[in-house]
């Protein structure tokens, strides 16, 4: 089985459309959460997501753009853009995004695998670090996570010298792929990046394949049309660094 993983597309409607353009074939495609807040494009990126299947769990954004959570723990620039959300969501999407599941979800029973917004203790904790990683790898006897939350591509492995997994890429401004083999004797917490915010510095937009068969992880970047995102953002007013921010991925 090959699982698209997205996560983090934030409304950044040509960000998904770059990421759907670029993806191999695939038997299913699993959403990490965070659909909506920051961009400008919310009932067109649910209204995608809604289309390529049933497998989602919710993130913080889209809590707090639905109601479910308050926006007092955002910053100023993220609150603001998820009361605009809020208010631009068509009743439908708003509650459907209501519905979200909590993870951690799974997607097949024969496989060790389970996936979160933010960890399998905490939907809204951040994994950024390998002291971060180190208690969900310790309280969780799953061997892979697939989570999302930190706009970071990569992750994080026990029992490896290493312990910290980041694909490297050739270019900086084309359609790239990092394909990494998994172990099975290892357990991993793996982040498929941001689709539409990323934040390791390289502003294409990230996406990430796992092949079941082969145990391998694919991560994807790819270039979109970011000045078309920008320009949305800004034509519907909300705060100048949410445009900024894209073009250097930040």
């Amino acid at each position: 089985m090959r699982i698209l993983l997205l996560s983090d597309i934030h409304s950044n409607l040509e960000a998904l459309q770059a990421c759907l353009a670029e993806a191999p074939p695939h038997d299913v495609v699993v959403n990490l959460g965070d659909i909506v807040g920051y961009g400008a494009s919310p009932n067109e990126v649910i209204e995608s997501s809604r289309q390529l299947g049933k497998l989602f769990v919710r993130g913080n954004h889209d809590k707090a753009a639905c109601g479910l959570m308050e926006v007092t723990d955002f910053n100023p620039v993220a609150g603001m853009a998820a009361l605009w959300t809020r208010d631009q969501l068509t009743p439908e999407n708003l509650e459907w995004l209501r519905l979200l599941p909590q993870g951690p979800i799974q997607v097949d029973e024969a496989l060790d695998a389970q996936f979160v917004h933010g960890s399998p203790i905490d939907e809204d904790e951040y994994l950024v670090t390998m002291r971060d990683a180190q208690e969900p790898l310790t309280y969780s006897s799953v061997a892979l996570t697939f989570f999302g939350h930190t706009h970071v591509q990569g992750g994080f492995c026990k029992n490896s010298e290493k312990g910290v997994m980041q694909p490297v890429y050739r270019s900086r401004d084309q359609r790239d792929i990092c394909e990494l083999k998994l172990d099975r004797e290892t357990q991993y917490l793996i982040n498929p990046g941001s689709v539409g915010q990323p934040r390791d510095s390289d502003w294409r937009a990230a996406f990430a394949m796992f092949d079941t068969e082969v145990y391998a992880i694919s991560f994807y970047r790819v270039p979109y049309d970011v000045q078309r995102a920008q320009q949305r953002i800004l034509d519907a007013n909300l705060p100048h660094r949410l445009a900024q921010r894209l073009a250097v991925g930040r």
